[in-house]
């Protein structure tokens, strides 16, 4: 009796859909999180309230480094593979810091309490942080965790196919005719060399 099992895929192909999927969720907890409000409090009878993307650009903007990175490691292989698993470790980590730090900032609030009353060096009362910046924060760990992904299984990941390389010289064309100098151009070839 034989086993007819499909047989697994290949480890290679399933880390790289793990990194995706990482990489994926990140971006989206990250903008989904500074779009929202992290903090929100009162200036005088006036409610006031300051988005993550206010507080700090930083997390949302390393989120979209990650998705970039996630693009890039399939254009590259070797050194720069492992080049793009650094970036996107680091773009994780920046935006777990960056989130952590936000998370109790009071200074935009003031800032948008002092815009509103139109007083400068208005400070907010009754200040309260919402849970999006520790959102944020975690989106920032599984970017860093799709960055340690690339690092550690990118080397065998796949990579586009050398049809996309740059053409490479096989030898002086000889061009007989006008047709044979537009043909060598087509090839990527110069004709007028050697």
């Amino acid at each position: 009796m034989t086993d007819q099992s499909p047989a697994p895929a290949a480890p290679d192909r399933r880390t790289l859909g793990v990194m995706l999927l990482l990489t994926v969720l990140s971006a989206v907890l990250v903008l989904t999180a500074v779009g929202r409000v992290w903090a929100e409090g009162r200036a005088g009878n006036l409610e006031v309230s300051v988005t993550g993307s206010t507080i700090s650009e930083l997390p949302g903007g390393l989120a979209l480094v990650g998705l970039a990175a996630a693009v890039a490691v399939f254009a590259v292989r070797g050194a720069g593979r492992l080049a793009v698993g650094a970036l996107t470790l680091l773009a994780g980590l920046g935006a777990a810091a960056a989130s952590a730090a936000g998370a109790g900032d009071t200074a935009a609030l003031d800032t948008e309490a002092g815009r509103k009353l139109a007083l400068a060096g208005s400070a907010a009362s009754e200040v309260s942080h919402s849970a999006w910046p520790w959102v944020a924060l975690a989106g920032g760990l599984l970017l860093a965790l799709a960055g340690l992904f690339t690092l550690r299984y990118g080397r065998g990941w796949p990579a586009m196919g050398t049809r996309y390389d740059a053409p490479t010289r096989k030898g002086p064309a000889k061009a007989d005719t006008p047709a044979d100098l537009w043909k060598a151009l087509d090839r990527g070839e110069d004709p007028t060399a050697g």
